[in-house]
């Protein structure tokens, strides 16, 4: 039993993780839009490190003219596309923000200040740095040691701009994502103090506890569980039970949420809410603004997310907490943990925020340097279990190849691997992070096989859930599912921009078998597939590994599969043969399954004239 124990846990990846848990207590003035609040943190240094600093988000300091957000968006909205269609009638910015925040005025602006920071009654020095506060510490922090912060700080929220703030286009009073001091993450990579500049997130593990006191005619969301529902009624409390009556104008509702690595809130006095059973899963809640033509959408949405859970647990894993809540507010979808803002009852959009609980909120991949390991694995896992809700058969995921397709030729091409706030244009980094990062999935099937992939996904998850995994991490998983070697794979996909493109070349007949030539056009080497059709009906399927494999995926259907010698990636050419006559071919074609991301497929197949 003892050496059964020690093999089952010497399985399970280990990297240090830092760990923090949040006291905080903020009064929002609904009449002013600003609060103040009192976080205590008790901060775990879990590494090998000694810190001399430690530094906070602030990210509401975005929100003020001549910000960096603000200058960035400016900046990219001088680039013209050479496709109008691609993106705001061919400028490059974000929609959502162009100019905006450049135009706000001061009761329009976002801040947060922090008045003082303190450790064990210490007030430490502060070097605010817009969006990063560093704090400089009087005493260092050790390794393996835990340290109390206490902070107080007040804040406006700003106009709806970007992800939050009040206001927004649907009249949502408050949409609050990033709105207080929050820890940046330390890790095996060291400090991750990233400007907010336009992209995503990256956070500590913790539990949290949130006092949020509010004008009592305000119903309150939250990616967490609610401690007080008894108390605070608005459709929380068990059914049959009344909530005792309000004495004063403010009511403070109280939330909770554990191993979290952020909490996001809204608020709005027309709020109303739906909720959903699921099958050995969460219970969901819908938060939407009472709008009566908008109920029947609502509803519909609900229904789907409950009859979609079995669907995504079975294939990517079960959620772990107890609740998640789709929350009318922000300016689109976005994700956080235990919740999401979402603008309308779009179910494509509620599904996709949803699967960022596993990719964003679960596994929590730094998103500043891999937001194709999130958007990505999202966009392809939602796309999957939208397929699957309609039952639709056959290839799902050809949005995202002509979108990469499109990249790839555009010229505007920047490696997956680049920093999220560095692409030289919105247009690049989105189709990288999203359609490039789904496609990375989906070809991945076609290298070691749609059913190995589908364990890679599952082992995956529950091999790395709460550790912050890279990009190494995922292929050393598929590497063990898949005994093949893929680390090449990575190379060529995410840190290069070269492309795929395999052409049909001669077909010529020696020692009385028919020999045909694939052509390598591409800069990226990968295993070839090849269809052999013959004027009798019959077929052959042919598969090429890729010598940097070390192997050969299983055949995916009942279609024998002959398995020849791999093919080297230093070579532009080989040739392979066949017992039939040439005279007895029809066609000739490369990937039949459309899975590789060839750039040019007009020259992959290959129909013989009779």
């Amino acid at each position: 039993m003892l050496s059964l124990l020690i093999t089952t846990l010497s399985a399970q990846p280990d990297r240090w993780q830092q760990k923090i848990k949040y006291n905080i207590d903020v009064k929002l003035d609904v009449l002013t839009n600003r609060f103040s609040g009192i976080e205590k943190l008790e901060y775990f240094n879990q590494s090998p490190d000694t810190l001399k600093r430690i530094f906070f988000h602030l990210y509401w300091n975005a929100f003020q003219p001549n910000s960096s957000m603000d200058v960035r968006s400016k900046e990219m909205g001088k680039t013209v596309l050479a496709d109008p269609k691609k993106n705001n009638d061919g400028l490059d910015w974000d929609a959502r923000v162009k100019d905006r925040i450049g135009r706000l005025t001061p009761n329009e602006i976002g801040y947060q200040r922090v008045k003082s920071v303190q450790i064990n009654g210490v007030a430490q020095l502060l070097k605010e740095q817009e969006t990063i506060l560093e704090v400089v510490l009087s005493k260092p922090i050790l390794p393996k040691s835990k340290t109390n912060i206490d902070i107080v700080f007040e804040a406006q929220v700003p106009l709806q701009v970007r992800r939050s703030g009040r206001d927004n286009k649907e009249g949502i009073r408050y949409s609050m994502s990033q709105w207080y001091p929050k820890m940046v993450e330390y890790d095996y990579q060291g400090w991750n103090a990233n400007p907010y500049i336009a992209r995503e997130f990256y956070g500590v593990w913790g539990d949290y506890e949130v006092n949020i006191t509010i004008d009592k005619n305000y119903m309150v969301a939250a990616g967490g569980d609610l401690l007080n529902a008894q108390e605070v009624g608005f459709g929380y409390q068990q059914a049959g039970v009344m909530p005792r009556p309000i004495t004063g104008n403010m009511l403070t509702w109280k939330w909770q949420a554990h191993n979290v690595h952020d909490f996001m809130w809204a608020a709005d006095p027309t709020y109303k809410m739906i909720t959903r059973t699921t099958e050995k899963g969460p219970l969901l809640r819908i938060i939407y603004k009472q709008v009566d033509s908008l109920e029947n959408r609502w509803q519909k949405m609900a229904d789907t997310c409950a009859m979609a859970y079995p669907l995504i647990s079975k294939s990517f894993g079960a959620y772990p907490y107890k609740t998640y809540t789709f929350i009318q507010g922000g300016d689109g979808g976005m994700e956080y943990p235990m919740a999401t803002l979402i603008k309308s009852a779009s179910i494509g959009t509620a599904i996709h925020e949803w699967m960022h609980s596993w990719y964003q909120m679960i596994l929590g991949t730094n998103e500043a340097l891999y937001p194709w390991m999130d958007e990505g694995f999202t966009d392809y896992s939602s796309t999957r279990v939208m397929a699957s809700l309609r039952n639709q058969p056959g290839f799902w995921h050809e949005a995202s190849y002509k979108s990469y397709f499109s990249l790839a030729k555009s010229g505007y091409e920047e490696p997956a691997s680049t920093h999220a706030d560095h692409f030289n244009t919105n247009y690049a980094y989105s189709t990288a992070a999203y359609s490039k990062g789904a496609v990375f999935i989906t070809q991945l099937g076609y290298i070691v096989g749609d059913s190995i992939r589908d364990k890679i996904l599952l082992s995956y998850y529950h091999a790395w859930k709460f550790k912050h995994p890279n990009p190494n991490d995922f292929i050393r998983v598929a590497e063990k599912e898949s005994g093949m070697e893929l680390d090449w794979y990575k190379e060529y996909w995410i840190n290069t921009t070269k492309t795929i493109d395999y052409s049909v070349g001669d077909i010529a007949i020696s020692d009385g078998k028919t020999g045909i030539t694939i052509k390598r056009i591409g800069k990226m080497p990968m295993p070839i597939d090849v269809l052999l059709t013959f004027k009798d009906g019959t077929q052959e399927l042919h598969t090429i590994p890729l010598n940097l494999m070390y192997g050969v995926k299983p055949a995916e259907n009942t279609m024998p599969l002959t398995v020849h010698a791999a093919w080297r990636w230093t070579h532009p050419d080989y040739i392979f043969t066949t017992s039939r006559a040439v005279k007895d071919l029809k066609s000739i074609e490369i990937d039949p399954s459309m899975r590789m991301a060839d750039v040019n497929r007009s020259n992959n197949k290959l129909v013989i004239p009779d």
